[in-house]
């Protein structure tokens, strides 16, 4: 049996005219789709898994219809083998169940294991030069070893704010402190009139002056 696959990506687009040609191709079951490419789940092509039987073949009307990248499409044309199903694409004149279909698809797979590779090759080779100039990989860094000291000597010396030594080196609160720990001892001498409003949350009753002894009698 011939069942077709129709799919575009947005409701704007119409699918009439994939389904004519479908239709017009001889297939007598239909499934459609409107919806993007690099959306994996797919209604109409999770129901149309559920009828396809060995010895049908699956029509579409272009092969990017039906998968969303090269090793996509490779991976479902591996499916449709193993459950006995051929691949047919219209624009491009494939049709896996002859030995010309079934040979360009393997040139297509060699071509995914291709790109894969070199991918990998360069990613190694990329490491490795940086590992030779002393870097590692990962993001760079935000602070180097001498702004960290210097933004540890502001905070000790009490005289700003978290807030105001971030602000000076562009950083987060949470970056401020995850460089603060690299600098162990680093301890505030902040003077009460620059607390932050965290450090004045933290009063003890005693430094309240409603606590404090009245001078007068």
């Amino acid at each position: 049996m011939l069942i077709g696959y129709a799919r575009v990506s947005t409701l704007d687009q119409n699918l009439q005219a994939q389904e004519d040609q479908l239709r017009a191709a001889g297939c007598e079951k239909l499934f459609t789709d409107q919806v993007s490419g690099t959306v994996r789940e797919r209604p109409g092509l999770s129901e149309l898994k559920k009828v396809l039987r060995s010895g049908d073949t699956l029509v579409v009307w272009r092969l990017d219809r039906l998968g969303r990248s090269l090793p996509d499409l490779i991976e479902w044309v591996s499916y449709l083998e193993g459950e006995g199903v051929a691949l047919k694409s219209l624009h491009e004149s494939i049709d896996t169940s002859t030995s010309t279909g079934k040979l360009v698809f393997h040139l297509f797979g060699a071509l995914a294991e291709f790109e894969r590779n070199l991918i990998r090759e360069r990613t190694l080779t990329g490491l490795a030069a940086a590992r030779a100039r002393g870097r590692l990989g990962g993001r760079p860094k935000a602070l180097d070893s001498d702004q960290v000291q210097a933004m540890a000597q502001l905070y000790q010396q009490g005289e700003m704010t978290v807030e105001k030594i971030c602000a000076l080196f562009h950083i987060s609160k949470p970056t401020f402190y995850s460089y603060l720990k690299q600098t162990p001892n680093t301890r505030p001498s902040t003077p009460t009139s620059t607390r932050t409003a965290a450090d004045k949350s933290t009063k003890t009753p005693h430094d309240s002056p409603a606590a404090t002894p009245s001078a007068k009698r």
